[in-house]
């Protein structure tokens, strides 16, 4: 069974950031044209974590307070949801099940600290993303949206007691 660990990034993780948002199957996702610098490590609204498997950083994984931003698209969602957006970094990870892996231990988390909900917005046609949040238990909130984000499927996760 795959271990995965979660540290803060950090100032010092900004260039490896950067190298993997210019990936092909990252910039596809992410906008790769303003990579972090260290303002946005500081954002206290979120969470910006590396990801590693066998202490081998691999992905980036975000959560964020939902409530954090007054025209936020999830902003009616229930106090303490968190959003969390990712990608795996290291191109030879993927389709190895690590992202629903390492994202359900990061909901695991979540969901114990108190948070709700979890709420995601993939592209609409990040259909490898789309599909692992369903596996995930997500489930689509609204259509495909045009907000100050981009393009997005609102989707949410309810914590598992709560069904």
């Amino acid at each position: 069974m795959s271990t995965y660990r979660f540290r803060n990034a950090t100032v010092a993780d900004l260039k490896l950031l950067g190298q993997w948002q210019r990936q092909p199957h990252v910039s596809a996702w992410w906008d790769s044209e303003e990579p972090y610098d260290a303002a946005d490590l500081e954002d206290t609204r979120v969470a910006r974590w590396i990801v590693l498997l066998d202490d081998q950083p691999f992905a980036y994984m975000q959560d964020y307070t939902v409530h954090g931003w007054d025209d936020h698209h999830f902003a009616h969602l229930p106090r303490g949801t968190r959003g969390i957006d990712q990608y795996i970094g290291v191109s030879d990870m993927l389709g190895k099940g690590h992202g629903p892996g390492f994202i359900a231990e990061r909901m695991t988390t979540l969901f114990s600290d108190g948070a709700p909900m979890i709420a995601t917005d993939p592209h609409p046609d990040n259909a490898r993303a789309i599909a692992a949040y369903r596996k995930l238990g997500f489930i689509e909130i609204g259509p495909a949206q045009e907000t100050a984000w981009g393009l997005i499927l609102p989707m949410v996760a309810e914590r598992p007691e709560d069904h």
